[in-house]
């Protein structure tokens, strides 16, 4: 499945292409010899294909929801009609193809192989950026802002806007190593893209993530390595104390909230209540889904479950509507996780950060460097203005963009370049 070249301390050059663009990875010193970057590329053989195919149409379906809408579950209509596109219509060699046009790369950290995206912006001045993904994402969620991000003047901005955008799998999904013993919490995740960066030569850089992406690249920030200039987050952990303390009782919503401040701790009030099932069970007892691991299906409505939001909207996308993701788009990140059979050892992430604790997942951490929030209408929660000044002392830029949920950059990726541009500017005169 890959080609491995170790480098030594000799400057090294290496050639890649994004498109039609030609893109050069500058010179590189590397520290050691164990800090070899060796390139990737992806292959599955036609019987792995055929074998999904085969599990697809083969699946045991059960009985209808007894409800007429949602409240059960994903519905046996949706999964039906993903089902029959998956074994039918849908082409992975699409996804492949685009993935082949990217350049891709392995390098142990910490003994772990993290996999990941490196495009280099043809504007030497350009930012580097590392994205991160969270859950059930991977580094599809990020495929389509590279180019923006990349080559700006191709996408309506400037030179100016420019990106050198590193986009690695976290570890145990897609095509990173799976960790063979616990403690893969965001904190150590944190520590290895700080490595990861520095590896690549980049003294000066910026951090971007939702859900496990954002608590990464708050904990980064929170870790303050060298060269971290500040975070962009479109998952923000603003919840004040009182407010969750409010909402882990179950309660109504404390007096004096702002309208703002009342439809997030809605939102959330919601979220606890009827969405976390995944959360709590990936979070005790991840090994007991083996049933994810061996039915495609199975797999594709545990990921599609994650929040009613984005599960409302990919299950409109199976009706025909055009709207943020499509079904390829779904099918896409489902089959990446098949393929690669990341089911349970991407769950175990959710364990490792159960059983080594780093905080809340909305709780402010205290993070003292620059940070950017762009607050999607439709993510689990649309973080308050007022909640985010008070989370982060240095916030550089507060949005609120039209539309998008919990995959802003998958769904919305002209949106979501636009948030980063803007997001950054300030910081790019340190450059």
């Amino acid at each position: 499945m890959l080609d491995s070249l170790s480098l030594t301390r000799r400057d090294v050059l290496i050639a890649s292409s994004l498109a039609s663009a030609a893109l050069m990875m500058p010179k590189r010193l590397l520290a050691a010899a164990g800090d070899a970057i060796r390139p990737f590329s992806i292959s599955f053989p036609q019987e792995q294909l055929d074998d999904l195919r085969r599990r697809v149409a083969a699946t045991r379906w059960p009985d209808r929801e007894t409800v007429p809408n949602d409240t059960q579950g994903v519905q046996l209509a949706t999964a039906r009609k993903l089902a029959e596109y998956w074994a039918t219509g849908y082409d992975w060699s699409k996804m492949e193809a685009r993935l082949h046009a990217v350049p891709q790369f392995i390098t142990e950290i910490d003994g772990l192989d993290i996999h990941f995206i490196h495009v280099r912006s043809k504007y030497e001045k350009a930012l580097p950026i590392i994205v991160t993904h969270g859950w059930p994402g991977s580094i599809i969620e990020q495929m389509k802002i590279i180019g923006p991000l990349t080559d700006p003047t191709a996408y309506g901005g400037s030179e100016a806007d420019a990106f050198h955008v590193v986009i690695p799998s976290l570890p145990g999904y897609g095509f990173s190593a799976k960790p063979t013993a616990p403690g893969w919490n965001p904190p150590r995740i944190a520590k290895a893209w700080a490595t990861l960066m520095q590896r690549l030569g980049y003294t000066r850089y910026v951090a971007q993530g939702g859900d496990w992406g954002n608590a990464v690249s708050e904990t980064m920030a929170v870790q303050e390595p060298p060269g971290l200039l500040g975070i962009h987050t479109n998952m923000a952990a603003t919840v004040p104390a009182d407010i969750a303390k409010a909402l882990a009782a179950g309660g109504p919503a404390p007096a004096g909230l702002s309208p703002d401040e009342k439809r997030a701790y809605d939102q959330l009030d919601d979220f606890y209540k009827n969405g976390l099932g995944y959360a709590i069970e990936m979070n005790n007892r991840p090994q007991t889904l083996y049933g994810i691991a061996d039915s495609p299906v199975g797999l594709a409505a545990w990921m599609l479950d994650h929040d009613i939001r984005s599960y409302r909207m990919i299950a409109r996308s199976f009706d025909g509507v055009s709207e943020g993701l499509t079904p390829d788009d779904v099918l896409d990140n489902v089959t990446l996780y098949w393929l690669t059979n990341t089911a349970i050892s991407s769950a175990r992430l959710y364990w490792d950060n159960a059983h080594f604790p780093s905080g809340g997942f909305f709780d402010p951490r205290g993070i003292k460097i620059p940070v950017a929030v762009s607050a999607f209408p439709d993510e689990i929660y649309q973080a308050p203005q007022s909640w985010a000044e008070k989370a982060y002392p240095k916030l550089i830029h507060y949005n609120r963009p039209p539309r998008g949920g919990h995959f802003a950059a998958w769904e919305q990726p002209e949106l979501f370049t636009a948030e980063l541009r803007t997001s950054f500017q300030p910081l790019r005169a340190s450059l």
